[in-house]
Parts: structure tokens; sequence; C-alpha cells
């Protein structure tokens, strides 16, 4: 029996002010629910342009279940495609990514397309002679998608044909990738070193609230701060550190630390934590490149952006950006209980190398499944999977810092770093985008 397909109103009931039903992260059918809605009708990134260089370059990448590919067109534009043959719906390419050439080609019976999409030639094509076949759909290629949205190199969809515009949709969030782009005195980024990959049998939810949680460094990597801070005993705490000292100590700071680097929560749940500074601030500074900085910048520009090292901005529901390193996670639920998750490094154009060693470094430090860090969220994240499938409590706590009527005030605010607002906001923000329009053509 279904429970929730055409009752918005028992969604909307999963998310309290200060908790969550913990049917979010167990229902596979609030899973297929949000592949039908929640995915549609919000903004998802799919790549960066950096990825399709050059004209016949795809990107592959299922969105929502549904198979996607970015192409680079001849003039140099992106177009975003449903990686499906017109004809029979055999996926044109297989490969993650790849080059074309000047047209995609079925396996299965040789239709081929231009790069747009548009029909090129079919075999026996007179077989098709007083036919309906220019009619139809299958008669007008692969289908494109109409809403994508391409900033900063960074790509978006929107699968619905109704929702909010990419601008009004993202707001002042965008700010966190002109931090990131920015960073570049070229005002450009490229996408290298590969992606870090893992599967992690837990609901994305899951690990994107753990994105905004400032608590649980102390206690959940204690024994990785702990070798690291025995490592370094002894030496003058103005001593340059080596790259990894510099990266895993800070999380070993207080639970002061972390209250008072700040937060700000914005509509449709983005976010901004670390907005007054964070364990990425103190990095060693390199004179050379803050000086490319103020000639590309000015001195107003280039202070800002260098001084403002935000923990993580997350572009809700699948990007986690930080400024500094130059990296990116991207959260890709594959099932109710199983989620992928994508670390990036960017090199940026006119900047010295060791700021993309210090983007590679971090990542394979923090983010590798074999880390001194991921091994330990990993772990945790499946045992809550497990833990909330028992008996008893059907809720997830979310109280800390909360009080009623919290998001009356305005849609953007500001708060300190421990509280679980930011938390709440993209649940609130899940029930909106769950439940928008449900029952209603998309």
């Amino acid at each position: 029996m279904a429970m929730y397909r055409d009752h918005p109103d028992r969604i909307r009931a999963l998310v309290q002010e200060d908790r969550v039903h913990r049917d979010l992260y167990l229902s596979e059918e609030l899973f297929v629910l949000e592949q039908e809605h929640f995915f549609a009708n919000t903004w998802t990134y799919l790549g960066h342009a950096s990825q399709v260089p050059n004209a016949g370059d795809y990107l592959a990448q299922d969105i929502a279940g549904r198979p996607l590919l970015m192409v680079r067109q001849a003039d140099g534009g992106i177009k975003v495609l449903f990686n499906r043959c017109a004809h029979k719906g055999t996926q044109l390419v297989s490969d993650r990514c790849g080059n074309t050439g000047k047209f995609f080609r079925c396996p299965y019976h040789a239709w081929t397309y231009k790069l747009d999409g548009s029909p090129l030639a079919i075999p026996i094509k007179s077989g098709y002679e007083g036919t309906r076949l220019k009619d139809c759909e299958s008669g007008q290629g692969m289908t494109a998608l109409t809403h994508v949205a391409v900033y900063r190199d960074f790509v978006f969809v929107r699968l619905a044909d109704r929702g909010p515009a990419f601008e009004d949709y993202f707001g002042e969030a965008l700010a966190a990738i002109d931090n990131l782009v920015d960073r570049s005195p070229e005002g450009k980024l490229t996408l290298a070193g590969g992606a870090m990959r893992n599967i992690i049998h837990c609901n994305w939810k899951m690990y994107l609230e753990n994105i905004n949680d400032t608590v649980h460094p102390l206690s959940t990597h204690e024994s990785a701060t702990r070798a690291a801070n025995a490592l370094w005993e002894g030496h003058a705490p103005d001593e340059p550190k080596p790259m990894a000292m510099e990266q895993i100590l800070p999380f070993g700071a207080g639970y002061e630390f972390f209250d008072q680097m700040g937060g700000r929560v914005l509509p449709h749940g983005h976010s901004v934590l670390g907005t007054r500074f964070s364990i990425h601030s103190n990095y060693a500074r390199l004179a050379d490149y803050e000086e490319a900085m103020r000639a590309a910048h000015g001195e107003t520009r280039a202070s800002e952006i260098l001084q403002r090292s935000p923990q993580n901005a997350v572009l809700f529901p699948s990007l986690s950006v930080k400024g500094s390193p130059l990296a990116i996670r991207v959260i890709r639920p594959l099932a109710a209980n199983r989620t992928l998750v994508e670390a990036w490094a960017f090199r940026a154009a006119g900047a010295p190398d060791l700021l993309f060693e210090r983007a590679l470094g971090y990542n394979r430090l923090v983010f590798s499944p074999m880390s001194v860090v991921a091994h330990d969220d990993v772990h945790l994240f499946e045992s809550i999977q497990k833990g909330l499938a028992a008996a008893g409590n059907e809720w997830v706590s979310l109280h800390r810092g909360h009080r009623p009527g919290e998001f009356d005030d305005a849609p953007a605010q500001d708060t300190n770093g421990t509280n679980e607002l930011l938390m709440r906001n993209q649940f609130r923000a899940w029930a909106e985008f769950m439940t928008l329009r449900m029952g209603a053509a998309a």
C-alpha cells in the first residue's frame, strides 16, 4: 500500500520544526517520489564545462534516474541531451566521458544525430517513406533539456518544465561559486586529478546534513587528531607545518572554535558554514599569489576573496563547495540507503601549483574512503542507517539551537556555527520542493 504517493500532507508532516521522521532516510517509496518530484523541481549540479573542452566531448551522468549527456557543441556552447536514441531508447554512449566526433551513432540500428541531438541519418531511409515518423517524437531526434544553466562553467539542470528560475533558486548562494572561481587571477578553473568516488550505504540526506555538523569532529575524528597532535608535539606554534598537518590539526579544535565560526542559512536549503573563519583560514600565505590576485581583482576584492574561507557552502541539494582548498563534493543519490559522493579538485589558472596540490591533498586526506577521516564518517553513516530501522523512537532530533518561529524572521539569517538551524533549513526545503505541485503534471 502506498503511504505517501498523492499525500503531500503526510510528506510535509515528516518534517517538523525541530525534528524529522526516520522515513526520510529509510523509505524506498519516498526515494522513488524524490526521483519523480524533488529532484525534478530543484536545480541539480550536472558537471563542469572543463570536463568537455572540445567539440564533440561529452559527459554522461544520471540525474534522478534519467541518463543525461552534457555535450560541447561545434560553436563552443554546451547542450544537455537525454542519453537515449529516439528510435528504441538505446543509450547512445556507455562510457562516462569521451569524444563522439561530429555526431552520435546508435550502437543498435545506427541512427545518427548531430551534436545538438537533431536527426542526421537513418539506415534504409526508404522504408520510412509514407509513414508518420517525421510527425512524431521519434523523428525529431534526441530530446534536449530545456532548463540548463551554465554559471561560471558550473552546469546545472532542472528536469521539470515548471519551477523556480536558476537565479531565483540559488540567489546569494552563487557567491560561493564566485569565491571559488575568483581564486584564479584569470577567473578560470579546470577540474583535474580525477574524481575520488565513494559509495556509502546511507541515505543522501544524512551525508548532506553532516556537511553542516560541526559538533561531530571532536568526537568522531578524535583518533586522527590525537595522532596528528602527538606527531606535531614539541614544535613551535608559529613553525611552518607540512601540508597534511596544516589540514588535519584544525579538526581537533574545540566546540567554542566551531561555534564561533558562524553560519548563514539561505532560502531553498542553501547555507554557508564558517562565515567568520574555518579550519581553512590559516593555511600558509603565498606572497606572489596574493600579489597576482590584487593585480587581477583590485585590493578590496582580492582581500575579500582570500579572507573568506568558509568551511562548506552547500548549494542544495547536490553540491558542496570549499573555496579554500579549491575542492567540491557532489552528492549523487542512488537509492534510499545508497549514496555516491564525488570529491573533485580544481586547478586555478594563473595560480601556483601549490593550490592544486593543497586541493588534491585535502581530498585524499579527508574524503578518500581509506583516509584517516572519511572512514570514521562512513562507519557512522552506515551505523545510523541500520540504527534508524530499529523499533522504538521514530524521530531524529534537530533541536540544538531551535526556537519557535525561527524562519519567520527572515529567509536568510546568520547564526552560530553549532546551531542545527542549517540542517533544519535543508529539511524545510526538502518538504517544500518534494510537494511542489505534487499531484499535478510537472
